[in-house]
Parts: structure tokens; sequence; C-alpha cells
């Protein structure tokens, strides 16, 4: 399902035919929050709510229309009510989403469009859609639903999403009967809450402070069909999900269909196995724990996280600089000058990282790096023994996020550069990092004083000077004044964003193939002593996977747009 903002088809045509005409428009923002609750009514039929904060950037267009995802073209749009910052709205028109059968609502903001550099909500109910249920492949006395959130072209919108879903089940649903399905990457693996709704409805709520605007995230639940009638569930033949009817093309059809299933599952196979390789935390690091581990450098936290080996190469890279421990004498390719003897205060994965740099032969280093990244990877599995992984990455990503703040929220373009040399390892664990950097620095942008070791060609040429012409000083630490050069905001940012990217490239080569090597050693693949799947009840506290290809859910496709 292709994801949009505006359609741009007729603004194409126009400039088309007036070249060199200034009319194009520039559309960014950011969905502050999103809010989502989804109703599995006892007559079978489904409601959707969402609430949308959206704040538009001061460069950008107004935004005029929002563009609704639905998940089927199963729903009645006179069901429909649209507001905004709570002004109905009543221009509100079929939209049909192009890519993968998508369809929805176009929702007209008129008068009430959200401003550059202003902050609006909009509210809509999608009060009837209709084939939402399946019957549930793991017990035939449930039925399953399942639903993915409405979503926006990453082109469009960035930040981070506060954002929450929450099914409510039909009335007569007991809390121990329902049960969730396998959660999204990133999200909590069972409901952050549960409960009884203001209408007396079991509820599941899942939470993500988080999650981003340009992904669609999709969650499942199963609950006994006893409470919806049995002519809503949605029991489709593979004749109907084909398209074809005709006798004659049923030995063709069951082929194809055959032929089909054994592609997907090779393709769906390797894929996997390409996303495995690059899982490198043993699993015993999951098994809970009870309290915060504390004390984890930003590095050690970046493994806890399961951060891309070539970002926490470079947050290594990064430090060393600042402990004066080595310089950049090339970026492309990578060559440092380790200084000898190292300085004292070196983690060990440090002092590892600066041996496999003295290390000439590209293999050689290679191993050398995956062979640091193993120990690194056993140390940070040794200190999370007895703790909380969940309750630890919290507050960790809580670090994240005021290091971030701290830097936001200076005053000067002096201290900003301050803030961020202090906690720049912290920022990088960031996942939106390359879009924030960008953001946060536009301009000029004062370079900690050790940027020389990193950037050979960085040559200092003039310096933030007072109204008088002198030299500006920035207290550092306590210490003395030291005057700090300065580039521009964008060459700053790209150098920090690009830094990933060229150690990637250099020095890790493949990094599915670098990673895979660490995966081996730290999480190797399991041999197999038993078949099957645990199905556990929400209530128990458990989950289930949810088989979307086969007949135990329904995929609520729902799309974005303007």
């Amino acid at each position: 399902m292709k994801k949009r903002i505006f359609s741009l088809v007729v603004l194409l045509f126009a400039l088309a035919l007036l070249p060199g005409s200034a009319l194009a428009q520039t559309y960014s923002f950011s969905l502050d929050r999103e809010a989502i609750n989804v109703y599995w009514n006892e007559d079978g039929t489904t409601s959707i709510d969402y609430v949308l904060v959206f704040t538009n950037d001061n460069f950008a267009s107004p935004i005029d229309f929002v563009d609704v995802g639905i998940p089927n073209s199963n729903y009645d749009i006179n069901s429909i009510y649209a507001d905004v910052d709570g002004h109905e709205i009543s221009n509100i028109s079929s939209s049909d989403f192009q890519g993968e059968g998508g369809s929805g609502v176009a929702l007209g903001l008129g008068s009430h469009a959200i401003q550059p550099g202003r902050t609006g909500q909009v509210h809509v109910l999608i009060g009837t859609v209709r084939r939402m249920l399946r019957p549930d492949s793991q017990d035939k006395n449930y039925t399953s639903g399942v639903f993915g959130n409405m979503w926006f072209g990453s082109q469009y919108v960035h930040g981070t999403t506060d954002m929450t879903v929450t099914f409510h089940f039909p009335p007569g649903v007991k809390p121990e009967e329902p049960r969730w399905h396998e959660s999204p990457s990133g999200w909590s693996s069972e409901p952050n809450s549960t409960g009884i709704d203001d209408q007396g409805r079991v509820y599941y709520t899942w939470a993500n402070p988080q999650a981003n605007g340009y992904t669609q995230y999709t969650f499942g639940v199963s609950f006994p069909g006893q409470y919806v009638p049995a002519s809503a569930i949605v029991k489709p033949s593979i004749f109907e999900m084909l398209g074809i009817s005709t006798d004659d093309l049923i030995g063709l059809c069951l082929c194809l269909g055959f032929i089909g299933i054994f592609t997907a599952s090779i393709v769906a196979a390797v894929r996997g196995a390409q996303k495995r390789k690059l899982q490198y935390l043993p699993p015993r690091i999951a098994i809970e724990g009870q309290g915060i581990k504390r004390g984890l450098t930003a590095i050690e936290a970046a493994i806890l996280m399961e951060q891309p080996l070539d970002k926490i190469l470079t947050m290594i890279l990064f430090s060393v600089i600042k402990k004066g421990a080595a310089s950049v004498v090339t970026r492309d390719p990578l060559k440092l000058d380790v200084t000898s003897p190292m300085p004292d205060g070196l983690n060990p994965y440090e002092t590892q990282f600066l041996q496999a740099f003295n290390l000439t032969d590209a293999a050689a280093r290679r191993s050398a790096l995956q062979d640091m990244m193993i120990e690194l990877v056993k140390t940070v599995s040794t200190k999370m023994k007895g703790f909380s992984r969940k309750e630890t990455l919290a507050y960790y990503r809580d670090i994240v996020q005021r290091a971030w703040g701290q830097v936001e929220a200076a005053d000067t373009p002096e201290v900003k550069g301050q803030k961020f040399d202090e906690v720049m390892e912290w920022t990088m664990l960031d996942r939106d990092y390359d879009e924030r950097t960008r953001r946060v620095f536009t301009g000029p942008v004062f370079v900690p004083i050790w940027w020389g070791h990193f950037d050979p060609t960085f040559r200092p040429g003039t310096v933030s000077t007072s109204g008088s012409g002198a030299p500006v000083s920035t207290s550092i630490g306590g210490g003395g004044g030291v005057s700090l050069p300065h580039l521009p905001g964008s060459d700053f940012a790209a150098s920090m964003v690009n830094s990933v990217q060229t150690f990637s490239g250099n020095v890790v080569g493949n990094l599915t193939d670098f990673t895979s090597k660490v995966t081996t050693k730290t999480n190797p693949v399991p041999v197999a002593t038993s078949s099957g799947r645990s199905f556990r009840s929400g209530g128990g506290g458990g989950g289930c996977a949810c088989a979307c290809a086969c007949a135990g859910c329904a995929c609520a496709c729902a799309g974005g747009g303007r």
C-alpha cells in the first residue's frame, strides 16, 4: 500500500506545463501522539477510533487533508465522524489507496487546516467496519482479529510517536478468555495494561512512546466465537482469495497455490535466517530478573538494545578519540594512529578495539573486531544476570531522551556544542538519531576540542567572537576558557550521520556477514528437539504467534496519506 500525504499528480502536471514555476509545496511534520481504540462489537463489526496529534513544521505547507486508511472496503461511510481540535468537519470522502488494494477516506480539514508551526489534533471514528474476524487457526471455538495502524510516508513524517493501541472485546467476554498474538518488533511482548473499560468490556492496551508514524504495527487477539454471530466470522475459500470460481480451473488453482506456498516458505525462511544473523544477544539475557541494572556504559547499553554492530563500533571509535587514545589518519579507507603507550582508563573493549587497528591486514582486523564484539556481548550478558531487561531498557531509553533534551534546551551554540560533547554517546542510541541530528544542528556548531582527531581534513579557520572582536571562550568542565572553532550545522550533522556508513563500508564490509560471525558464537541456532507451538491464554500472562497467512486471523491493512 503506497504511503503518501497528498496526491501530487495534478501538481506535477501543472509544473510540466509551467517550467520554472515556484508553486512547489513542502509537506513535513511530526506525529507526536497516536491513540487508537479498536472495538470488537457484539454484532461482529469493528469500530476504529483514532486520535492523531500533528505538529506542522515551520517551513511546510498547511495540512489541509488527512487520508485515513481503513482495513477493507466493507465500511459504512455514514458511520464516520471526524473533528479537528473539537471542531466537527463534514468533508469526508472515499479515497482509494494504491498498491495493495487498500481503502480509506480523505478528511478535508478546510478552515481548520493545521498551519505551519502549529499543533493540531485530528480525531476520527469509523463506526462500522465488517469482515474483520476469521476463524482462529489454533482453536476452533475461538475467532481471531488482527489490526494494523495507518501510517504516513517517511519522507513527510519524522521524529517519534507516543503510540497506544487498545483492543476492546465484545460485551460478556471474561478477563481470562482473550488471548493476544505476537507483538510487533520494538513493543512489549505482552499488553502493557489490561482491565475493564467504562463500558464494562475487557481491554488490552499496548504502548510505545518511541514508535514512529511511518511504520505499520500489527497486533492480534483471539476470543471465544460465541460472543459474536457465526455469520460475522469470515471463512474464505482459496478460490475466493484468488478471485476464481470456475470449476474447470480448480486443478490449476490448486497447483498454483502449492507453488505459491512453497515459494513463500522459502522466501520466509531466507528472510528469517537473514534477520536472525543480526540477533546477536543470547536468549538468556531476555530471562527477566528483578530491578534495573545501572552503571552500564553507553556502548554496553547499545549492546542491550541490540543496536547494529557498525553503529556500536563507531561509538567505540568516538570514545577512544575523546580519551586521546587514537586519531584518524584517513577516513576513506579508515586508518588510525593509536597512541603509544595507551592511556589509562580504557575499557577492555576499547583496548581490544585499538589492538585490532594495529593490525595491517584487513581480514585479520575484521576478525579481531568480531572477537571483541563477542567478548562485549558476553560481558553485558553477565552483567544483566538477575536484572530485568525490560526495566533496564526503559531506564536507558529515558537517559537517551534526557540527553537529547539537554542538547535541545541549550540557549547558545557554544552551550549546545558543550552539551553534545558530554552526552554524544547516549544520543547515538536514539533510533531517530540521523534525522534528529540534522534537525538539532542547523548552525553554526561549535565543535568539540577533539574534533580534529576525528576529522583529519578539519582546519579551524575562524572562532566565535564577542561584539568587540575578541575570541569567545567557553568554560568546559569548570576549567579555564577554551576557544572553540565552529562548523556549519549541516556539515557537522552530515559528518556525524555518515560516520557509521563510513565505518561499515571501510572496516565491517557486509554487515550481515560480520554480525552473523558474532551471532554464531553468542546466539547460535538451537537444535530442535520438538515441533509445534504453544498457545497460552492472554489472561495467564502468555502470548501466541499470529499466523496471518492462514485462516487464523484477518490482517487489517490500514494505509496513510495526506
